[in-house]
């Protein structure tokens, strides 16, 4: 193990905080109106009264981006995490499926699967994740049948105070950022430096996000409005739902 320097982090953080930020602005750059108006519920826009079309397509757009940005930055925060490991502990990317990283620590090899926080996943999922661990070990065991395999799943923030879950650990928040790098106060140091540049790259995104309300909006008003201007809801619900 080696001492974790914050330097390092912060110089990571400059040079590719970047790619999340660009990555959001990309998500707008390829996004199709007819995509989302496929995705969304209909109904609801009548239920919740939107009479206009900018306010159906901000709904629209910024459901979009919500869900989006939460997995661009999980991604990228995933990043952080495994270059830290590799400073402290020589971890590395795992290159087996459903496994984020792996390191060796107290004669115990960690494998990890890292998730932004701790609500990620229904039944079903973490029961993959399960199944996901349980087979990976076995692989790693192939070659050395005493290897002390300890399966974690690790959560960017938020709070899990029970982590043994039987089959696996949940470290959450400063847990998880302490498991990682054996440093009680990573979870706080490395708030500043993500705030590197922020907002120049929130300006740039602000102006492709007006960019796309407004083209969006023009095209919502062209095929979904009678020339009354009221929005024709019969075309808009057989776009979203009626059968080839």
């Amino acid at each position: 193990m080696k001492p974790l320097n914050l330097s390092d982090v912060t110089q990571y953080v400059e040079n590719n905080i970047a790619t999340f930020h660009n990555k959001r602005i990309q998500s707008l750059d390829d996004l199709k109106l007819s995509q989302i108006l496929k995705r969304k519920n209909p109904y609801l826009f009548k239920a919740k009264y939107l009479l206009t079309s900018e306010a159906i397509i901000k709904g629209l757009v910024d459901a979009h981006i919500s869900s989006n940005e939460e997995t661009i930055f999980g991604d990228w925060l995933e990043g952080l995490a495994i270059f830290i490991n590799g400073k402290v502990y020589g971890g590395k990317k795992s290159g087996i499926t459903g496994i984020d990283l792996e390191f060796d620590h107290d004669n115990r090899r960690y494998i990890v699967n890292i998730k932004s926080g701790p609500n990620w996943g229904n039944s079903s999922q973490i029961s993959k994740m399960i199944n996901d661990f349980k087979t990976a070990t076995k692989a790693l065991r192939t070659s050395n049948s005493k290897l002390n395999v300890v399966a974690v799943n690790g959560c960017c923030y938020g709070i899990d105070n029970s982590p043994e879950k039987g089959d696996y650990l949940k470290y959450c928040g400063q847990r998880f950022w302490e498991f990682i790098s054996g440093a009680p106060d990573l979870y706080t140091d490395i708030i500043e430096p993500l705030g590197h540049k922020a907002k120049e790259r929130n300006d740039d995104f602000n102006k492709s996000y007006a960019q796309m309300i407004n083209k969006f909006t023009k095209e919502f008003l062209n095929d979904f409005c009678m020339e009354s201007g009221e929005i024709d809801w019969k075309k808009l619900v057989e776009f979203n739902s009626k059968k080839d």
